[in-house]
């Protein structure tokens, strides 16, 4: 997963302290409100741990692209469907970033701050990330068919 390599200290820290704080409180005889307090970040680390990539999964299995001569479409989704359907004539400047092995993703738009949110992230939506040909294999050729049919679609320079 692009961008997910800084997750995962965050991820382990978060779900030790929680793990470590829930067993403190058990093993010590904490009050009911310790032992309940930590039952939410406790879940909330597991699911930064393993859930989030678990979800991932899921939304890459379920995601299809498509570059039709006047559209791009996009059906993604874990757990429901959205669709998003762009206008060539209409595209913003996009992005390639492409590996070694020649897969890569393609963002359809101006990425807003430093760091992208991958899919999986908990409310990576609210972060206004782009829509993007995530992790596809042959980046560079679909980019450039991309680039073809936005030309087409514009129609001729000057037209």
């Amino acid at each position: 997963m692009r961008g997910a390599w800084y997750l995962i200290p965050f991820s382990l820290a978060w779900g030790a302290f929680a793990i470590f704080w829930e067993a403190t409180a058990i093993t010590r005889g904490a009050p009911i409100f310790f032992l309940l307090w930590g039952i939410p970040f406790v879940l909330a680390g597991l699911y930064l741990i393993f859930g989030r990539i678990l979800v991932a999964r899921r939304e890459a299995a379920n995601t299809f692209y498509a570059i039709s001569d006047s559209r791009v479409l996009i059906q993604s989704g874990a757990f429901r469907q959205t669709f998003t359907e762009l206008d060539l004539r209409d595209l913003p400047a996009s992005q390639l970033e492409e590996r070694s092995d020649g897969s890569g993703t393609i963002t359809l738009g101006p990425v807003m701050g430093l760091m992208r949110m991958p899919p999986g992230w908990p409310m990576a939506g609210l972060y206004g990330r782009p829509p993007a040909f995530e992790a596809i294999s042959g980046a560079a050729r679909v980019y450039q068919t991309l680039q073809d049919a936005k030309a087409a679609a514009r129609g001729p320079a000057g037209a």
